[in-house]
């Protein structure tokens, strides 16, 4: 059986909008399948429904229905709290009214969604009830966005939503950006280290691993994986050396070692803080280690949620290297999931997975808020490579992001 492309690698497409408006039903009538219960009663949908699908020829996405977000009561809050974290990691919205009953509420989210740049469809549902008011209609397309009207029962308009969401899809997942594939041209060789500890599931790779091998494939480049202890190895038998070794971040301190230091090296983690995020933002954002002091504390963010082990990298591994760097105790709180602190002041630095279970705006709206807060953000991969010493050697093959880092330090250190 083949897998579907990974839910991180999908365009994420949000169905929000008041109680019993019709998302569920335009969410059926889209995917063609039952996926959201739909009733007359208000408030039917809990928590977000979520429905990984091939949207041709856009390819792969997920649809989110959502629970309205004009709720009430206390359970009502708690739904439309789950609501808002959908926004996160929307990246397109579908504002669904029905029977063209739009207002100050749909106004709002229209202006929630632009203060986050997102591409916005307005979605009349209900058509045959009542259809929008003509002078909604064309001041919303004033304003650019795309009307659809839809009776979702009967299918009626889907296609027309469908040809909307096409034209709305952000240029940057249209284009598929690479992960390696312009750091190493077609012909030339990666060399992938891949510890096996007890961190590595049984029978297989991690996703960013996967990821890694496939993306390099698709752009016609030579592939080597090797484990940490054959690496020196591999190197002494390659008649030319290899473009890029791109290895694990726990053992970078090894593969630094054995790596001749005129080929380029990093970590998955680093490559996927660039491929989900900003890498120069969270290379900055490592100089924070720097001004940490015993008794701060430092959110440890993973996007996933698996049962931690006893080595687990951001639980004990990370908190025991910044603990050496620093020379003292530090407060280290671990989150899991799609669980955000809103107010990020207790900490003095947030450090995130590379979050390769998400979609590229999930991550960059946790680095907005971390920016809006005044609060460092770095990544796993780069918070090691700083308390080990060597990320400027990880940083080479991203010159830019290099630059930018060594310029911030000099700016705080003079």
């Amino acid at each position: 059986m083949t897998q579907g492309a990974p839910r991180g690698m999908r365009l994420h497409i949000g169905l929000f909008g008041r109680r019993n408006v019709g998302k569920s039903s335009l969410l059926n009538a889209i995917t063609r399948q039952q996926v959201s219960i739909v009733s007359d009663q208000a408030g039917t949908t809990t928590d977000p429904v979520e429905k990984p699908m091939e949207l041709l020829p856009l390819g792969p996405v997920v649809f989110i229905d959502t629970a309205g977000i004009d709720d009430e009561g206390a359970l009502g809050a708690l739904r439309v709290a789950k609501t808002r974290q959908v926004l996160d990691r929307t990246d397109v919205a579908l504002i669904v009214v029905a029977a063209g009953d739009w207002g100050p509420f749909e106004d709002g989210l229209l202006a929630e969604f632009r203060s986050r740049q997102v591409p916005v469809i307005a979605v009349f549902n209900q058509d045959d009830v009542a259809a929008p008011p003509p002078g909604v209609v064309a001041r919303l397309e004033a304003e650019k966005v795309p009307v659809v009207r839809t009776v979702a029962p009967q299918g009626r308009g889907v296609l027309d939503l469908r040809t909307a969401l096409l034209a709305a899809a952000p240029q940057d997942f249209v284009d598929n950006p690479t992960i390696l594939g312009d750091l190493v041209s077609p012909g030339e060789l990666a060399v992938l280290v891949v510890p096996i500890d007890k961190e590595a599931p049984k029978g297989r790779l991690i996703l960013p691993q996967v990821q890694a091998i496939r993306d390099l494939l698709d752009n016609d480049a030579f592939c080597m994986v090797v484990k940490e202890r054959e690496l020196r190895t591999a190197l002494d038998r390659l008649t030319a050396p290899p473009r890029l070794v791109v290895t694990d971040s726990q053992a970078f301190l090894k593969v630094a070692a054995d790596t001749p230091p005129d080929v380029p090296m990093t970590s998955f983690s680093i490559l996927f803080s660039r491929f989900k995020g900003d890498l120069t933002t969270m290379a900055i954002g490592a100089l924070a280690i720097e001004d940490l002091r015993p008794g701060d504390r430092v959110l440890v963010a993973e996007a996933c949620s698996h049962h931690p082990i006893g080595e687990d990298i951001g639980r004990v591994k990370i908190p025991r290297w910044l603990t050496q760097y620093v020379g003292g105790k530090l407060e280290f709180v671990q989150i899991q999931g799609h669980d955000f602190p809103e107010d990020l002041s207790p900490y003095k630095l947030v450090i995130h997975c590379g979050a390769c279970m998400w979609n590229r705006r999930a991550l960059l709206n946790r680095l907005l808020r971390c920016r809006e807060q005044g609060v460092a953000v770095t990544n796993y991969g780069l918070s090691i490579a700083y308390s080990l010493g060597i990320i400027e050697r990880a940083l080479t093959p991203f010159p830019g992001s290099l630059e930018a880092f060594v310029a911030a330090r000099a700016t705080r250190h003079p």
